[in-house]
C-alpha cells in the first residue's frame, strides 16, 4: 500500500495497517478542511493461487461516508538488483478495470489467469487506485494505491530454498537472501546476533519477500560493529514454513 499524502496523513495510514495485522487492509484518510473521510477494506491481502487454479477473487468494501471510483491493473512482478519489478503484463484478466463503489457498498473483481503456469511459480501484483473526485475548495483530496500480490503454484510441486550470507564493505553492511528455489518465501522478524554478544538491526521484514530465482539486500545498521570476513553472526527468523536459526557467514562485498 502506497498512499500519497503529507507526512501526518502518512502516519496515520502505517499506524493503522500495523494495528490491522494480516486479514485486511483498511486504509482511512481524513481530508484537511473536512470532518469526512474515506476508508477502503480489501480481502484478502494476497493471494494464492494452487496449481492448475485460473481464477480467484478480490473484495473491495468502500466503508467510507461517499462513493469511490478505483482503476484495477495487473502488473508482473519480479525481482531484479535486490528490488521489486513490476512490468506490464496481459497474464491476468481483471474484470471489472474500472469500478465505482457506492457508500457502504463492496464491490468483487475477479481475476484469470489466462496461461498456465509452467516450472516455478508465477507472481503478479494487482495495483488498485483510487480516482479522486473534483477538489472542494478546503479540502485536500488524497489518491490511494493498494497493492496485493498474486502467487500463482505451477503443476509440478514447488518449495523455496534460501541461502542468506551477509555482506560487507568499508561502511556499510547486508543481510542477502538468495532465492535459487522454485517459490517465494516471506522473511519477517530477523534477530541477528554477533559472537560477542551485540545484536545488529535489519530493515528486513519491511518487505519481506524473496521470490523464485531472486535475490533481496537488507541494509544493516552495524554502527561500531568492525566485521572480519571468516566471523560469523547468528540468526533468527520467522518464514512462511516456520522458524529459521542458523549461522550466517560474513563475506566482503564484491
Amino acid at each position: 500500500m502506497t498512499p500519497t499524502t503529507n507526512k501526518a496523513a502518512t502516519s496515520a495510514c502505517h499506524r493503522l495497517v500495523a494495528a490491522l495485522g494480516p486479514v485486511a487492509v483498511l486504509v482511512a484518510v481524513l481530508a484537511a478542511g473536512s470532518a469526512q473521510g474515506q476508508s477502503l477494506m480489501v480481502l484478502p491481502v494476497n493471494i494464492l493461487m494452487a496449481p492448475g487454479q485460473s481464477a480467484a477473487t478480490l473484495t473491495v468494501i468502500n466503508q467510507g461516508n461517499s462513493e469511490t471510483s478505483i482503476q484495477i491493473r495487473a502488473y508482473g512482478w519480479n525481482q531484479q538488483d535486490g528490488e521489486d519489478q513490476l512490468t506490464t503484463s496481459d497474464a491476468v484478466l481483471v474484470s471489472p478495470p474500472l469500478v465505482t463503489i457506492a457508500a457502504g457498498a463492496s464491490q468483487v473483481v475477479r481475476l484469470v489467469l489466462r496461461r498456465p503456469v509452467q516450472g516455478r511459480e508465477a507472481t503478479y501484483r494487482i495495483l488498485l487506485d483510487q480516482i479522486p473526485p473534483p477538489a472542494v475548495p478546503g479540502m485536500v483530496r488524497v489518491v490511494l494505491r493498494l497493492s496485493i500480490p498474486i502467487f500463482a503454484q505451477p503443476s509440478t510441486r514447488a518449495l523455496p530454498h534460501v541461502r542468506f550470507h551477509i555482506e560487507h564493505d568499508a561502511d556499510k553492511m547486508f543481510l542477502v537472501a538468495i532465492n535459487d528455489g522454485s517459490r517465494h518465501e516471506a522473511i519477517r522478524e530477523v534477530g541477528l546476533l554477533t559472537t560477542d554478544g551485540r545484536k545488529l538491526k535489519t530493515a528486513a521484514g519491511t518487505t519481506p519477500y524473496v521470490l523464485a530465482g531472486a535475490t533481496r539486500r537488507w541494509p544493516i545498521s552495524a554502527e561500531g560493529f568492525a566485521p572480519l570476513s571468516n566471523e560469523t553472526v547468528h540468526m533468527t527468523a520467522h518464514t512462511d514454513a516456520g522458524v529459521i536459526e542458523q549461522q550466517v557467514p560474513i563475506v566482503s562485498a564484491p
